[in-house]
């Protein structure tokens, strides 16, 4: 059976035309902006896969919270002027809510806030303030 493929402009049309779901199949192809588009319209995707954008990799360690994961044996390099002491670190949970917010304010509802608040999370922590 040949493949259906959907861009951004055929999930226009038929958001225009009302129609508000949209079953994807093996055989029912989206690309990124078509899948973009959907959210952005709440056009329902309808399938028995995971919830994932066409070229979004598996990435089952951001599900899996109770795993333990190895350290890195080599300790990050800091630049010298960065590498000085700080007279007070700010909160992370306060910078944490400032980055969102402003995520936000400049994306809207684009942003699933779940996969947010990983990035978030992780970037806060890669730069050493946790």
């Amino acid at each position: 059976m040949p493949k259906e493929f959907y861009t951004e402009k055929d999930i226009e049309d038929l958001f225009g035309r009302g129609i508000k779901s949209l079953q994807i199949t093996e055989n029912v192809v989206l690309t990124e902006l078509a899948y973009e588009k959907a959210n952005r319209l709440g056009l329902q995707l309808i399938s028995e896969r995971a919830d994932t954008p066409p070229a979004a990799p598996v990435r089952p360690y951001l599900s899996e919270a109770g795993m333990v994961r190895a350290q890195p044996a080599i300790a990050p390099v800091v630049p010298p002027a960065l590498n000085q002491t700080k007279p007070t670190s700010p909160d992370t949970t306060d910078v944490e809510k400032r980055i969102r917010s402003a995520v936000i304010a400049r994306l809207g509802n684009q942003v699933d806030p779940k996969l947010l608040d990983n990035i978030i999370h992780r970037v806060v922590k890669g730069v050493g303030l946790k």
